[in-house]
């Protein structure tokens, strides 16, 4: 995406990053539901189209297009089932790990649960089907090549992610605590035709988070789907393994209903070990989307062999499908995308007015700084290609302050600074917090430490309390220019 994002900014990247990563999403999932597992095309169609769009999938496609952009996954299953080939389990095992590479540069987290899924489905498959234990050798050759290639490109990136200077260790107890909500598998997510903000109010941390909301009837369907495919071995190993996603998605206490149930979920046993403690607990709840998404399409082609093999109730059966599967699913068909008017970049940074500002090394300070709930200044800063230095920002980062716990665990952004907390409040609360000496002398500590050459403020519904909170701490008066106003605090700190 990098050409796109230089010649057309990172807002068209977004979109067209997400847009395609869907539907590649929905495409590769037909292509190996209709040429590998199953080979109808309608089935495929189905299985493929809620895989791609399902009520998590448009969820996450609020803000995390690397999350929905699944498009690997089915490749990497399709390479694992082709590993039994006899006589191909090099090639196989190099063409697996190719895939694989690709799937960790695009999201870690779900290369984990594919490859717990996949190890799962594999052993029920092992233990349950003497024809495939023939070919254990040549399937353990090919994932030991799969396994010693991948380890070898991505030994370093690997180790620079958990080893290197900015490397953290584990998720905050707070994110960790994201946990999927007993009530919210039958409820229904804000962006599907039967839900709404109020449905999903409470069940959900945030709007990008609802991994579980597939809706009772969708939830009954599925049940009925395992029961009535009950001899498939394949069925009962996605069914297992869709409840033990379920299971640890209700992390270390099950709630139900936005309360605590007091009764601990399996995952308080494992959210502490490593590599785990990185993993957000709701989205192993995403994981039962492709889960879901099969036994659609098994079911679909199960009905369409019974129309074949009794043509005088052909009709019949049709019709009990199409009206299964309407009930079932019309309730989540995703709503539009909600989107935000943007205003438009204050002259002050697209002019390169700032630029004077922040020669020999210096940064510029907005207020409020930004950070995972307020990111507009990230946006001024891609209007000049990132060439404007910003102070803080919206990434993930070791917590590096001494009283940290556990140590260098994951923030989202950078380490709190007593200026940056001080004008985090004025944008929550609209007030300013009382200024002391104490606190004029920490302003000017922040500001050299973030080698500030010039604080700007644009429009914002508390402009007056950060405009008043900047000037007494500094005792500078502001000029509005550009489209924002502007404190020159060079002489500070220097």
């Amino acid at each position: 995406m990098t050409p796109v994002t230089l010649l057309f900014g990172p807002r068209a990247s977004f979109l067209i990053f997400l847009t395609v990563g869907m539907i590649a999403t929905a495409a590769a999932w037909y292509f190996v539901l209709s040429r590998v597992l199953i080979g109808s095309r309608g089935p495929a169609w189905l299985g493929a189209g809620f895989c791609a769009f399902a009520p998590a999938m448009v969820s996450h496609a609020n803000g995390h297009p690397n999350i929905v952009s699944q498009f690997v996954v089915p490749l990497i299953i399709w390479r694992t089932l082709r590993l039994g080939e006899p006589g191909r389990w090099l090639r196989n095992g190099v063409l697996l790990a190719l895939v694989i590479v690709w799937q960790a540069f695009l999201n870690l987290e779900i290369l984990l649960m594919t490859a717990i899924g996949l190890g799962v489905i594999i052993a029920v498959l092992a233990v349950g089907r003497a024809d495939l234990r023939s070919r254990a050798r040549t399937f353990l050759a090919g994932l030991a090549v799969a396994a010693g290639v991948a380890g070898l490109l991505l030994a370093y990136p690997l180790y620079v992610q958990f080893f290197g200077p900015d490397a953290y260790s584990g998720l905050s107890r707070l994110i960790r605590g994201y946990s999927s909500d007993l009530a919210s598998f039958v409820a229904y997510s804000r962006e599907s035709l039967a839900g709404s903000a109020r449905t999903a109010a409470g069940l959900a941390k945030n709007p990008t988070e609802e991994n579980s909301f597939f809706g009772w009837a969708l939830l009954v369907l599925v049940i009925a789907l395992v029961w009535w495919l009950r001899r498939s071995i394949v069925v009962l190993a996605l069914a297992a393994l869709g409840l033990l996603f379920a299971v640890l998605s209700l992390g270390r206490e099950v709630r139900f209903n936005n309360r605590g149930t007091g009764v601990p979920g399996p995952w308080a046993a494992l959210e502490n070990l490593p590599i785990l403690h990185s993993v957000v607990p709701t989205r192993w709840a995403l994981a039962i989307t492709p889960i879901i998404g099969l036994l659609l399409a098994y079911g679909a082609e199960r009905a369409r062999e019974l129309a074949g093999a009794h043509p005088a109730a052909r009709g019949q059966i049709r019709f009990v499908t199409a009206t299964v599967l309407t009930m079932a699913l019309l309730p989540i068909v995703p709503t539009p995308l909600p989107v935000a008017h943007l205003d438009p970049v204050p002259s002050f940074v697209t002019s390169g007015a700032w630029r004077p500002y922040v020669a020999g090394g210096r940064s510029v300070v907005t207020l409020p700084l930004p950070d995972t709930t307020y990111a507009e200044p990230l946006r001024w800063s891609a209007a000049t290609r990132l060439d404007m230095p910003l102070a803080r920002g919206y990434f993930l980062g070791p917590d590096t302050r001494p009283n940290a716990d556990p140590p260098k665990v994951a923030l989202f952004g950078a380490t709190p600074r007593p200026t940056s907390s001080f004008f985090a409040t004025i944008r929550r609360t609209g007030a300013v917090p009382p200024i002391t000496p104490q606190s004029r002398v920490r302003a000017v500590d922040d500001l050299r430490y973030w080698r500030a050459g010039v604080v700007i403020l644009g429009p914002h519904e508390h402009e007056a309390a950060l405009r008043r909170g900047m000037t007494e701490l500094t005792g500078i008066q502001p000029v509005f220019t550009g489209g924002v106003w502007v404190w020159d605090v060079r002489s500070l700190t220097d």
